[in-house]
């Protein structure tokens, strides 16, 4: 059985956590740094003329990047056994189209969606979405013939459909295929594109890197006017499913996937080393040198500092290299890791004058690039903790949300809050709206049932897939 990278595991946790996290606290007034960079409170108003990033800003990134780690694993795994490369990009097509669904089922059941003010029709409501959920997207543990799984998937998305177009929202709204979560949107044109472009360079590993320029070149040109770039730019044959601008987050995707074939070649390698007093300094000093350069570059970019933060990244780059300039196992994919990590660092920060600085939204090359960067270095940070010194019980709360990251997204909007409404519980809630503090506070207490209650049906194995 091939040992598994609960580092990976771990990174998509810890960004779909972030992800929950952040928007339970999003309506309260907290310093500027606990937001995405242009929706600064109190307005909470967005503005493209910020610049900078924030801790908030890394969460998404993170999630594509693991996203894109998962395709040696899922996708090289099928390849190994013979599935031909049709089959690959019909499922990954399929998956992209579930997703897609996901994006627009949950958007319409979001109880503010239901009803202003939220009442018990509206979290009633959500509670069903939750629930209609499990038939749609868990590989149902009974013994039954393949058709009879099919059968009930098919029936549950009848009732989805049938839910949105019967279900009466606020403010006059009708059932609209092209409302949808944008978040879950993304990931889902991540999942075709990126799935297949991995799919037909997985032994051409250039080739998929030479994806990157090629991509940025048609982003650029589109500007021209009348030019073909600008007309592959604008086309789109299903508006509320598909923009070519979506295909910028590949250039987190595709790292992503060399970080995933690292993981996977290392964990083949049959070199995975045990806790060695010579590899323990070095596993310290890089826990110290990722942390710090993930810490740098936020507060660097945030606070404008581009030129010290330029200076200390050198400096830290520069560190890490000389540190893990010698050993195998262990040292040899936190080098990979860490010289990949760096590159990218470093083409985030020489563009970061280029369009105006660093922003997420309209989002920049240095944002894209830098990000990309920093996710290697958490992989590489996670990797330490998760599978060199072997936290599993501590990391546990990352790792299992991890596994199961489509229901740790939602479950707070479609069952914590709605069951705390009907119960009376969210009544208490107002006490920590006192300060915005005790509002940082209720998140966190939010979150950590999202943890808990994702936690439970990951250990007794119910995973929603696509």
């Amino acid at each position: 059985m091939e040992k598994r990278a609960y580092a990976l595991d771990a990174l998509r946790g810890y960004a779909i956590i972030t992800m929950v996290l952040s928007a339970t606290v999003a309506w309260n007034i907290l310093p500027r740094w606990m937001y995405h960079a242009q929706t600064p409170p109190p307005e909470r108003t967005f503005d493209a003329s910020l610049t900078g990033i924030t801790w908030v800003d890394l969460v998404f990134p993170f999630f594509l990047f693991a996203m894109g780690a998962a395709f040696p694993f899922s996708i090289g795994k099928r390849i190994e056994k013979g599935v031909s490369k049709i089959q690959l990009v019909y499922e990954a097509i399929k998956r992209g189209i579930q997703l897609t669904f996901f994006a627009i089922f949950i958007q319409h059941f979001y109880p503010h969606i239901l009803s202003d003010p939220q009442d018990m029709r509206s979290w009633l409501l959500a509670i069903l979405c939750f629930a209609v959920l499990f038939p749609m997207f868990i590989r149902i543990p009974v013994k039954m013939p393949s058709w009879a799984h099919l059968c009930i998937k098919i029936v549950a998305y009848g009732i989805a459909v049938i839910m949105m177009v019967t279900t009466r929202y606020a403010h006059e709204r009708v059932f609209d295929v092209a409302f949808s979560n944008i978040i879950i949107l993304l990931l889902a044109n991540m999942a075709v594109f990126g799935s297949v472009i991995y799919i037909f360079t997985i032994h051409h590993r250039w080739i998929r890197i030479g994806v990157i320029p090629i991509l940025m070149a048609i982003l650029l040109s589109s500007r021209v006017e009348g030019s073909w770039t600008q007309a592959v730019f604008n086309y789109t044959p299903l508006p509320w499913a598909y923009h070519f601008e979506y295909l910028q987050y590949l250039f987190i995707v595709i790292p992503g996937s060399m970080a995933g074939e690292y993981l996977r070649d290392w964990l083949k390698s049959g070199t995975v080393s045990t806790i060695s007093s010579a590899n323990i300094w070095q596993a310290i000093g890089m826990i110290l040198l990722t942390l710090a350069l993930i810490i740098v570059n936020l507060a660097g970019l945030y606070t404008h500092a581009t030129i010290p933060n330029l200076i200390v990244n050198s400096m830290l780059l520069t560190g890490g290299i000389f540190l893990l300039r010698k050993g195998t196992g262990f040292i040899e994919l936190w080098r990979k890791l860490f010289i990949a990590g760096t590159f990218l660092i470093i083409l985030g920060l020489c563009f970061e004058p280029f369009q105006g600085g660093i922003k997420k939204d309209p989002t920049t090359f240095s944002y894209l690039f830098l990000t990309s960067g920093l996710a290697f270095m958490g992989l590489l940070l996670l990797n330490i903790i998760c599978d060199y010194f072997r936290c599993v019980k501590s990391t546990r709360f990352l790792v299992m949300p991890g596994q199961n990251p489509m229901m740790a997204y939602v479950v707070v909007d479609l069952l914590v809050m709605p069951v705390a409404n009907l119960t009376g519980i969210a009544s208490l809630l107002v006490y920590f709206n006192s300060n915005a503090w005790m509002g940082f506070l209720r998140g966190v207490l939010l979150t950590m049932l999202a943890v808990v209650i994702t936690m439970f049906f990951t250990r007794i194995r119910c995973f929603w897939r696509t």
